[in-house]
């Protein structure tokens, strides 16, 4: 991490991670363990969750839409300091042909499996009286009208509204609830998506900075509303597009 991206204030915090096992979750969880803070990394690759355990995190794997499994595992990790809410899923299909369990599956991982985690979290939290921070890896799709993105831009929709109803709740407990909104990020399932030129150069062409997003233009900002830093600001739904969803 550069000198421009530490923040002090999160070390020896405890920050559980979903999605941990890929993309920004897991760039995420590696980033606060450079800070120093206790990471509670999860997932359902058994894999990735090994190279995260010898990296330094605390590893569970579970599927996060199981709320009692969630609620029993937060229950006994002692003092947690917040959330961040990687884990989702994707589908792009035309709205004429999206079956109806295909829109049910995205949002039970984007949207129900976010507010799932987040009340766990915040339930023990609060118990604790601990004051903290919960992140939700949005996306710009809930921000903007994308073409054969029905399902997965109203799963992020419904995210930012989580956003916002919690920050509304959780707020008289010192709890501060905001989302992130990125573009199109190089992940390496993005960097192969987003490889064919006749893809890529419209997508490009739409944002004002001419690129994409680099794991960093996510991570840091994620820190930076973790961390003591950020402490006057709740209920946040912040654009990391290059200026996309300005037009």
């Amino acid at each position: 991490m550069s000198e421009q991206s530490h923040y002090p204030s999160l070390n020896g915090r405890c920050y559980v991670v979903t999605g941990a096992t890929s993309g920004i979750g897991e760039a995420t969880a590696r980033a606060l363990i450079d800070q120093g803070a206790r990471v509670v990394a999860l997932g359902r690759n058994a894999e990735a969750l090994s190279r995260l355990a010898e990296y330094g995190c605390e590893t569970h794997p579970l599927d996060i839409t199981d709320s009692a499994q969630l609620e029993q595992m937060i229950g006994g990790l002692g003092v947690v300091d917040g959330l961040i809410n990687s884990a989702g899923i994707t589908h792009v299909e035309s709205a004429l042909t999206l079956p109806a369990e295909r829109i049910d599956a995205v949002f039970q991982a984007n949207a129900r499996a976010a507010a799932i985690a987040a009340r766990c979290v915040a339930r023990h939290m609060i118990e604790a009286g601990r004051a903290g921070s919960i992140v939700n890896v949005s996306s710009q799709a809930s921000l903007v009208g994308l073409d054969a993105h029905l399902a997965y831009s109203a799963s992020k929709a419904a995210m930012d509204a989580i956003t916002r109803a919690l920050c509304l709740e959780l707020g008289p407990a010192g709890i501060r609830v905001n989302s992130v909104n990125p573009t199109v990020t190089m992940t390496p399932m993005a960097e192969k998506v987003w490889s064919a030129p006749e893809k890529r150069e419209p997508m490009l062409a739409a944002i004002p900075l001419g690129r994409f997003a680099e794991m960093a233009d996510v991570v840091t900002p994620i820190l930076f509303l973790l961390s003591d830093e950020a402490g006057m600001i709740s209920g946040v739904c912040l654009p990391i597009d290059g200026g996309y969803t300005a037009r």
